[in-house]
């Protein structure tokens, strides 16, 4: 069987820009959230994955273009697709809904969201991946996110440690209302003895 040169790969890969440029999941992206979004949220390099750059085809090995080919040889859903220029997120999405569909949906992207696993959430902030997708926040950072759903994911995730520190300041607070309590009388009680020695002994 003969082997493709990896040479010959790279001037291939270079010279059709078209097969894994995908500008208009990231025009959507950024017309449906208002935000300025990079790259990075699929690829490795955040300027893509045209370049010379890490991440980027021009710096690939030759064994990661290797690897490079098969993942775009990803055709269907579940092929588990490794591709160099592509992070965990992209490479989530190939694998999610294959490559053939990814291409379809270059005319259609706001329906990628809609193609995602509903429960996939992969940096695990409970905003689903395909919300993320939606809002232009990076599904591979925790922090990133729309903040009143992070405060909602946050408030379920920590409620037992809410409610056992809300418990414990209000324990804490009666607890020292009563040793006021307690000292104001041991006060009083001191003065009234030393009135009373007065009056006994003038």
């Amino acid at each position: 069987m003969m082997r493709t040169s990896p040479i010959i790969l790279l001037v291939l890969f270079v010279a059709t820009p078209a097969l894994h440029a995908n500008p208009e999941f990231h025009r959507f992206i950024v017309k449906n959230s208002g935000r300025s979004v990079d790259c990075a949220l699929c690829h490795v390099n955040r300027d893509g994955p045209e370049g010379t750059g890490p991440g980027q085809v021009g710096h690939l090995t030759p064994a990661e273009l290797e690897k490079l080919g098969r993942a775009r040889a990803a055709l269907a859903p579940g092929m588990k697709p490794e591709s160099p220029i592509l992070n965990l997120f992209g490479n989530h999405i190939i694998n999610s809904i294959g490559k053939q569909k990814f291409a379809e949906l270059r005319l259609a992207p706001e329906q990628l969201a809609k193609t995602l696993p509903k429960d996939s959430d992969l940096d695990h902030d409970g905003i689903p991946d395909a919300q993320e997708y939606l809002d232009g926040t990076h599904p591979l950072m925790k922090s990133d996110g729309r903040p009143w759903l992070l405060f909602k994911n946050n408030l379920r995730t920590n409620l037992l440690q809410i409610l056992l520190a809300t418990g414990a300041t209000v324990i804490g607070l009666f607890g020292l209302r009563h040793l006021l309590n307690g000292f104001a009388i041991a006060v009083n009680t001191d003065e009234n003895d030393e009135d009373e020695n007065k009056e006994q002994h003038p």
